[in-house]
């Protein structure tokens, strides 16, 4: 605990001062891995403000996905590969079925965790290169004979992990799970950015980076910018945020200890 810390340990309790106490946090996502992220959050004193920034619409293309999910049912591919967090909540909505013996890829610890949250498990997360580049170099070193890919990804999203995969000799179907949309705040939310009442904004992916950008036009100087990992950090700025925390590793537990260390700024006179 930093000295100078603001909070006293309680003389009844002997409890030690939480480094977040107090604090609002919005937390971009909800489902079960908002939950737990709001949980985590709840352990070190601050006050979560669940605020879901995107949700994903039906890709337009209904059909190919629907065959795409009952071939993964019955077995027809060796890995399953997920880039983004979004893409949990299709297979979650879908009820889709992955098979023991089939793997699963996935590019960050964010959509690991959802992943496990909704009760799948996750066989692989890039270990020196947490993005669909790094995922691709380490499956093609892990499986030197042809595999059987299905990769889901969004409508936006830029087809690096197959290209990379299918110039390796692998047989890989790409398929659009879903399309990206932002989902509008309450007004007292986007009213309590603006006036400074939410400490820190935690930002997982460069597509709740751009809904931040869009939906609070306005965000105090000492509102805490605290993005999960360099590359979203990276996707941040270049949707227009000043980011004053980046999480060492791309992990919440990482992103939540990063911003319980930085500094955050309260007003006291706000109500």
């Amino acid at each position: 605990m930093n000295e100078g810390q603001q909070h006293t340990p309680n003389p009844s309790t002997g409890s030690v001062p939480k480094p977040l106490a107090g604090r609002r946090v919005l937390v971009p996502r909800g489902g079960p891995w908002g939950d737990g992220v709001a949980a985590s959050l709840r352990q070190l004193g601050a006050v979560p403000v669940i605020a879901p920034l995107i949700n994903f619409a039906p890709t337009n293309d209904q059909a190919t996905l629907d065959q795409a999910l009952a071939d993964l049912a019955a077995g027809a591919f060796d890995w399953l590969t997920l880039t983004s967090a979004t893409t949990v909540d299709v297979l979650y909505a879908y009820k889709a079925v992955i098979p023991a013996e089939t793997k699963v890829a996935v590019v960050g610890e964010t959509t690991a965790a959802a992943m496990q949250a909704v009760g799948y498990r996750v066989d692989l997360v890039p270990e020196r290169d947490n993005s669909a580049q790094g995922m691709a170099e380490q499956m093609i070193e892990l499986e030197t004979e042809p595999r059987k890919v299905l990769t889901l990804r969004s409508e936006i999203a830029k087809p690096v992990l197959t290209r990379l995969l299918i110039e390796a000799g692998h047989d890989v179907r790409s398929v659009v799970a879903y399309r990206t949309v932002g989902v509008p705040v309450a007004e007292k939310i986007a009213g309590d950015v603006q006036s400074g009442r939410i400490n820190a904004i935690l930002i997982t992916s460069g597509s709740v980076a751009e809904q931040v950008v869009e939906q609070f036009p306005e965000i105090p100087a000492s509102t805490v910018i605290a993005a999960i990992g360099p590359r979203t950090a990276k996707d941040a700025k270049r949707a227009g945020l000043s980011v004053d925390v980046v999480a060492e590793t791309q992990t919440v537990d990482s992103l939540i200890d990063a911003v319980a260390r930085f500094p955050l700024n309260t007003d006291e006179s706000t109500p």
